[in-house]
Formats: structure tokens, C-alpha cells, sequence
């Protein structure tokens, strides 16, 4: 086993990747704070979707970002497709990388492990006939929480995992933009505010909007403010939550977006990627989850934050009050929510 405490000199420039989704790419900052904590003078890079490299912003523990434009790859342009792979994997090649982990482990990320030539690879298996790709490939155990996943990982690997930090602090431009976005909806920051993001990736996720409705009113009745949020293909299904009077936004950026649930009292949604995010910011999150259960991907240390139908029911079974109750017991939660 490679083990960076029993005698190997220590990484001095390490890459980890994760290339999608957004909920993924928030699973994987306890891992990365957990690398930093082990090696604390090494130069740390992600490699992420370009989609997704705004909000390696919000990540403390990382120095630098090379983006991948998938879109650009499958846009049916040849030659631009070619031209955008050879420049990554040039990129890779002459990074000098000592140490890559891939949190992934997909076959597109073993290979792009494989081609750095990093002497120690490390990486999530899971599909048989990948393991030679990595210096040491650990089998993926679906049963676990996809951050918890992260952490085994390293642990297994020979990293020490002691205090587990899920932190995220939006990118100062991105909370800068939240702000002009308050002041634009004429959202007085004093005042609490209630973000909803009510449209998951899978409809079948999705508890229905007439619910997040009559908690928006309940909210407001009390004094609350409130945003809906989505994104740019949203706008027609949150017509309704326009129609009532609700600031409604899905055409921010996605790091704007995190930045704005984080300066929310309360964030109520289903499971979503901003939602994660706004878990590691430090604020109360309730998600309505499907499935008979929470399943793994509940609020990552806070699994009370999940609300979830019974075995065997759909989750527009979920009643309001259950997602109030919730709400109840996250605001009520002893700590500090402040963000940053």
C-alpha cells in the first residue's frame, strides 16, 4: 500500500478528479480538505467539468482548477473536439503530478489518471478491468454515503482521517453577485429568507410544487422572504411561484446560485446539488427526498435533515408537515450557521 506516512516522501503536487455532478463535486470536500490536512505544503489541482469550476472557487484546500468542457468534446466538431483533448491531456502530461486520486472512477477518469504519469494513483473502482489504471484501486462500496465513500478511500490508501471538515465558502465574486441580486429583488439582508429549489436532474425526485408553495406561503405569512431557484431550463415550471408574487431565479450562475442559498435563514429543496453546497456553508437544509427512504445522499452529518416517504410510497406522499417539522429542528440546531 501506498502510505505517505511510513517512509515515502510526501506528494508536492497533487491532482484530484471528480469531473461531475454537482452533489458529487460537493461530496468530495471532506476528502479534499482531508488531503490538505495530510499534506499541508503540496500544491493541490482539481480537474472538474467546466460546468462545475466556479465552485472549486468555495474550495479552500485547492490551489488550482483545470476545467474539461464536455460539451465541446460531444458538439460534433472533429477538430475542435481534438484540438480541446489534446490540450488537456498535454496539460496533464507536463504537470508534474506526484500523487492523483480520482474520486470518480469512471472509465474516462482512469484512464486521464493513467496518462499523467503520476507515479501513485489512487481511484474508485467500479467496473472490474480498471484496477490497472491505478498504482492502488479500491473496489467502490455503493452502500455508503457518497462523501463518507471519498474519505474511506484515502483512508484506505494510507491517508490519516481525523477530523472530518465539510466546508465550503462561496468565491467572494459569487457572494458580491448575491448580494447585487438581493438589493436588484429589493430582499432586505436583515430580514430571514427561505430558498427553495423545489426541480431535481430526475422527475421522479421531484415533490410537488403546489407543496413547496403552500410552505412558501406559510413562510411569508410569517414574515419571511423568499427565493426560488433552478436553473435556466426552470423558468416555465416556476411560473406558478412567479404568478404568486415570489422572487424567482434560474439564470444565475452555479456559484452565484450556492452563494445565495448561503446567505438564506433556511433552505428547503429536494436533492440537489446546491443543496449539498449549502449544507457545507453551514446552513439548516431540509431535503425531500425519494425512494422508501432517505437513501445515501441525505444532507452529508446531518441525515435528521432529510425528509423521505414511507417503504413502498412516492414522494409526493410526503406530507407539508412533515417538511415543516423538519424545518423546525434545523433551525433549531445548536452552532454557528454563519458563512465565511
Amino acid at each position: 500500500m501506498e502510505n505517505f506516512h511510513d517512509g515515502m516522501d510526501a506528494p508536492e503536487n497533487i491532482l484530484l478528479i471528480r469531473l461531475k455532478s454537482i452533489g458529487d463535486l460537493a461530496f468530495t470536500l471532506p476528502a479534499v480538505n482531508a488531503v490538505r490536512a495530510n499534506f499541508p505544503s503540496a500544491k493541490i489541482t482539481f480537474l472538474t467539468s467546466s460546468e462545475n469550476a466556479p465552485l472549486l472557487g468555495g474550495f479552500p484546500a485547492v490551489d488550482e482548477v483545470i476545467s474539461l468542457d464536455r460539451r465541446r468534446l460531444r458538439a460534433g466538431h472533429p477538430f475542435r473536439a481534438a484540438s480541446a483533448l489534446f490540450a488537456l491531456l498535454r496539460r496533464l502530461r507536463a504537470g508534474g503530478f506526484s500523487l492523483v486520486v480520482d474520486f470518480q472512477g469512471y472509465g474516462e477518469t482512469a484512464w486521464l489518471s493513467w496518462w499523467t504519469g503520476a507515479p501513485v494513483r489512487w481511484g474508485a473502482v467500479y467496473a472490474p478491468g480498471r484496477e490497472w489504471l491505478y498504482t492502488r484501486g479500491i473496489p467502490r462500496d455503493s452502500r455508503l454515503h457518497p462523501a463518507r465513500w471519498n474519505l474511506l478511500l484515502l483512508r484506505q490508501c494510507g491517508l490519516k482521517i481525523e477530523n472530518v471538515k465539510n466546508y465550503f465558502c462561496p468565491p467572494p465574486a459569487a457572494m458580491q453577485a448575491a448580494a447585487r441580486f438581493f438589493a436588484a429583488q429589493h430582499l432586505d439582508a436583515a430580514r430571514p429568507t427561505v430558498f427553495f429549489q423545489p426541480l431535481t436532474s430526475s422527475p421522479h425526485k421531484n415533490w410537488p410544487l403546489e407543496n413547496y408553495l403552500a410552505l412558501a406561503r406559510h413562510w411569508r405569512s410569517r414574515g419571511a422572504q423568499i427565493i426560488f431557484c433552478g436553473g435556466p431550463a426552470d423558468g416555465a415550471r416556476l411560473e406558478p411561484a412567479r404568478a404568486e408574487g415570489f422572487c424567482v431565479a434560474t439564470d444565475l450562475p452555479l456559484d452565484v446560485s450556492a452563494a445565495l442559498a448561503a446567505l438564506c435563514r433556511l433552505i428547503v429543496a429536494g436533492d440537489t446539488g446546491i443543496a449539498h453546497f449549502a449544507v457545507a456553508a453551514g446552513r439548516p437544509v431540509v431535503m425531500v427526498m425519494a425512494g422508501g427512504g432517505p437513501g445515501l445522499c441525505v444532507p452529508f452529518q446531518h441525515p435528521e435533515w432529510a425528509v423521505a416517504p414511507q417503504p413502498g410510497s412516492g414522494i409526493s406522499t410526503v406530507p407539508v408537515s412533515a417538511v415543516l417539522a423538519a424545518a423546525e429542528t434545523a433551525l433549531n440546531e445548536p452552532g454557528d450557521n454563519a458563512v465565511c
